[in-house]
């Protein structure tokens, strides 16, 4: 069964940084593109980050480049966001997801403010 299990939000000043961390279970992970998404409050899903199978290649939403970076362990079957400079608009519901499934985790919830 495919799961993801995302941890490591909370509560952050502005200006203030998390890691965010994704295991995956139940696919071969090595194999498969990951993407880290965000729901915040009255607001539709959107995709943040993605990362290629092999770490190569990444890319963002305009909102978060420069100051967020998707990263992958492929040993160890986790993806990782890195959140740097941290504003009260990040706050949200943070997932994480294969694409090629339409399964979904229950998200780590990440809140911004002073």
């Amino acid at each position: 069964q495919v799961q993801f299990v995302e941890s490591g939000g909370g509560f952050v000043q502005p200006g203030g940084s998390l890691r965010l961390s994704c295991i995956a279970s139940g696919f071969t992970f090595s194999m498969y593109a990951m993407r880290w998404y965000r729901q915040a409050p009255g607001k539709e899903r959107e995709l943040v980050a993605g990362i290629s199978n092999t770490g190569s290649s990444t890319n963002y939403v305009d909102s978060v480049k420069g100051r967020f970076t998707i990263s992958r362990d492929n040993a160890e079957n986790t993806v990782y966001l890195q959140m740097n400079s941290l504003k009260p608009e990040d706050t949200a519901v943070y997932y994480c997801k294969a694409p090629a499934y339409v399964f979904w985790g229950q998200g780590t919830q990440v809140t911004v403010s002073s």
